[in-house]
């Protein structure tokens, strides 16, 4: 079984990929101020807000420490950023849509890690993270 400090380090990565996505969508938010797609991107930013919060809770009550930010991940902040300035609108979005699968592969690798197995089960009720269509990480106690 995996010891608690194991459970924290597992869990650093996903917190810290969905502080960029908080960094991602604030940042692309501005860009599409006014525009239809801003509500939609403001509920998704809510719900990286959220993973965040709760994603923080668990690491330190599995003893671990979180880094103030996202780090190396923040970088593709700003490469959605750059990309809204370039290429527009539309690639934007297509930044977005890539990074949000990127963290579904994340959290579904998560599920497959020896260290979480133990204390992660899909069900329903107060999860970890999650979002309509997306893998739930449960823990318990």
């Amino acid at each position: 079984m995996a010891t608690t400090t194991q459970c924290a380090d597992a869990l650093i990565p996903l917190c810290r990929g969905e502080q960029s996505a908080v960094q991602t969508y604030e940042q692309a938010l501005a860009k599409f101020e006014g525009r239809p797609e801003a509500p939609e991107l403001r509920q998704i930013l809510r719900e990286h807000e959220q993973a965040v919060s709760n994603l923080r809770q668990h690491v330190i009550r599995f003893g671990g420490e979180m880094p103030p930010s996202a780090g190396t991940w923040g970088a593709f902040a700003i490469l959605v950023e750059g990309t809204a300035k370039l290429f527009g609108y539309s690639s934007a979005l297509t930044a977005l849509r890539r990074g949000e699968e990127q963290g579904v592969a994340d959290y579904e690798a998560a599920l497959q890690n020896k260290d979480l197995s133990a204390i992660a089960s899909p069900r329903s009720g107060p999860c970890c993270c999650r979002r309509p269509g997306t893998t739930s990480l449960c823990w318990s106690g």
